[in-house]
């Protein structure tokens, strides 16, 4: 008999009930704002920001209403506006491109390898013919590139880095936490990253005045000393009248529902390593499929899965995504003409007015994406795998 699988790939795991209690009682007190506190209660939102610091080893941090508000935030706070060029690598999601173009600066696209991550070499030359200043590097689906290289090229070339790690929040490229390269590391808590209040996001910096231009950004309204993890008051004197208020602060209802989760992040992270590493190996040596390599020095958080299949045609590749969603298993592909829910890809977003990068289209060509929710069991996840690569194999058999 044909197995099919019977899951939902959108379903999440309950949300603890310590944060179900943390968020009762913000709720019960009715002091949602974070600046709405009473007494020595610095309250949930400050609280969260000075644990996620400790974790990431971060001087300062900001929780903010989403990690696209980080991402731009960050831009903000670099002073990056109309006309600049920021680069980013080509194989991201909208709200990095999305960013970028919203303080109304023109997004720059690198090629990718077919591990996934920014190709050093065409950013070195991208560099040299843009003189952009600033990289908004996406670590896209939780792949890292070489972080040690990437910096070494940037920094010897004056170019700032901010990292998008709404996929890598718990991993890290040789005992680095992701996010701790870069100037300034931006994080998502939006329902389908490794920590969920549904919208919500963390920015972190060793940079004191960046830090402070970003509190200010968020709207602090001067209230900055009841941050936890944010610069000295003095820090603050010399930017408060001429940093502009573009309001987008968490509120502690969130903060409350994530901080239980932040305390089980590791535990959750080697969880979802253990579903990837099932799925790996089931997949691993298919006729016709290529697993992506995972370089020792990287640590990171297989939360979704991706394979090539090179050389495969878009109908062929159709075809294997129908077959394995009438068995029940959901898989997106980089490679359609139409963005398609989360999949659309550099050459769609016209507003960036982006050019033709031959290497990174021969990727996004036969790459397959699919997201491992951790309400997945161990053996729904060699389930899955035996069915995708019967269906692999099967139409790899028939050409």
């Amino acid at each position: 008999m044909t197995e099919r699988f019977t899951g939902s790939f959108t379903q999440q795991e309950p949300i603890p009930e310590a944060a179900i209690e943390a968020a009762l009682t913000v709720m019960r007190h009715g002091r949602l704002h974070r600046y709405n506190t009473v007494g020595d209660d610095p309250g949930e939102v400050a609280l969260l920001e000075q644990e996620f610091a400790a974790l990431t080893g971060a001087q300062y941090c900001l929780a903010v209403a989403s990690g696209g508000y980080a991402l731009g935030c960050a831009l903000r706070a670099l002073d990056v506006g109309a006309g600049d060029q920021v680069l980013t690598n080509a194989f991201t999601l909208a709200p990095v491109p999305g960013a970028i173009a919203a303080v109304g600066a023109q997004p720059v696209f690198v090629e990718v390898t077919a591990q996934l991550t920014i190709d050093l070499d065409h950013l070195q030359k991208m560099i040299r013919d843009t003189g952009a200043k600033v990289l908004m590097l996406s670590h896209m689906r939780g792949h890292l590139c070489d972080m040690d290289a990437l910096m070494a090229i940037c920094d010897a070339a004056g170019v700032q880095v901010i990292e998008d790690c709404a996929h890598t929040m718990g991993a890290a490229w040789n005992g680095v936490p992701s996010g701790r390269h870069g100037v300034i590391g931006c994080y998502s808590t939006q329902t389908y990253k490794h920590m969920n209040s549904g919208e919500g996001g963390l920015l972190i910096t060793d940079d004191a005045v960046l830090a402070a231009k970003a509190v200010i950004l968020s709207g602090s309204y001067m209230l900055y000393e009841r941050h936890l993890a944010a610069p000295a008051p003095e820090v603050f004197e010399g930017l408060k009248l001429d940093t502009p208020n573009v309001s987008g602060r968490m509120d502690n209802l969130r903060a409350a529902i994530l901080r239980p989760q932040l305390q089980g992040l590791t535990e959750q992270c080697a969880r979802w390593n253990e579903r990837y590493q099932v799925v790996q190996d089931g997949l691993r040596d298919t006729p016709g499929l290529q697993v992506i390599h995972r370089p020792a020095p990287e640590s990171f958080v297989g939360s979704s899965i991706q394979f090539l299949l090179p050389g495969w045609s878009g109908a062929k590749l159709r075809d294997l995504i129908a077959r394995c969603g009438a068995r029940g298993v959901e898989l997106k592909w980089f490679g359609a003409d139409q963005p398609i829910g989360f999949t659309s890809r550099y050459d769609h977003w016209r507003y960036a007015a982006p050019t033709a990068l031959p290497q990174t289209d021969a990727v996004l060509a036969g790459l397959i994406d699919m997201r491992l929710p951790l309400t997945f069991s161990l053996e729904d996840c060699a389930l899955i795998a035996r069915i995708i690569r019967a269906e692999v194999s099967a139409l790899y058999q028939a050409t």
